[in-house]
């Protein structure tokens, strides 16, 4: 996770502002997910998500879900549950996304053409994964992608109880370990929110975006 990453070359498209975005936080449709063209949105302070299944929508929701870093939640209990598991990172980023886009979840809409930019980004340094191992076996984690002091998680599983919670709590660690400043969520769910994730407004994130980038 400490390598420097390497830079794609830039996307051919002219991503829409997300000042475009409608209620539903929704800015554009279309372009592609080569790496360029991802670390363009994200910079910028989109990501993209299937639309209606075929195209590649991007978004960027008004409010957004962040977690700060110095308001990370951690219950007792679930204190006691980080001794059950071992961190690791970066050994099994592809298995990750594909238990995140596991058909058999609610809402799943990770599929392989995802799976394959997200990996492609991995590859060249820029997407990383934080997994929960339980007896040598993968039981929780999530993965994101980190541009300077951003880490734009996007999305997390897990199989045994308070996995994924503490897949997120060592990524705060991380970010504070490394200099992070904006762990990025998306969106504001009541099980964030047991962990300390807020709302902010999109001025305002496109503002922290645009600080945490260039460290």
């Amino acid at each position: 996770m400490n390598k420097q990453p390497v830079e794609p070359p830039a996307t051919r498209w002219q991503l829409p502002s997300p000042d475009l975005a409608d209620e539903a936080g929704l800015v554009g449709v279309g372009a592609d997910l080569e790496p360029g063209t991802l670390l363009a949105a994200y910079r910028n302070g989109l990501f993209p998500m299937p639309f209606r299944k075929r195209d590649i929508g991007w978004w960027s929701p008004d409010p957004r879900g962040i977690l700060p870093l110095d308001g990370l939640i951690v219950s007792r209990s679930l204190r006691a549950s980080q001794r059950r598991f071992e961190i690791r990172n970066d050994t099994a980023f592809t298995e990750v996304m594909r238990r995140c886009g596991d058909p058999a979840r609610p809402h799943g809409w990770i599929n392989d053409e995802f799976i394959a930019a997200y990996t492609a980004l991995h590859e060249l340094g820029w997407a990383h994964s934080i997994e929960t191992w339980l007896d040598d076996e993968l039981v929780g984690g999530l993965y994101g992608i980190r541009i300077g002091g951003l880490f734009a998680g996007e999305s997390k599983f897990h199989t045994v109880t308070d996995a994924s919670k503490v897949a997120v709590v060592a990524t705060v660690e991380w970010m504070r370990s490394t200099g992070g400043t904006l762990f990025d969520v998306q969106w504001r769910t009541d099980h964030l929110a047991t962990l300390g994730v807020v709302e902010i407004g999109r001025d305002e994130y496109l503002q922290r975006v645009a600080e945490a980038i260039e460290k």
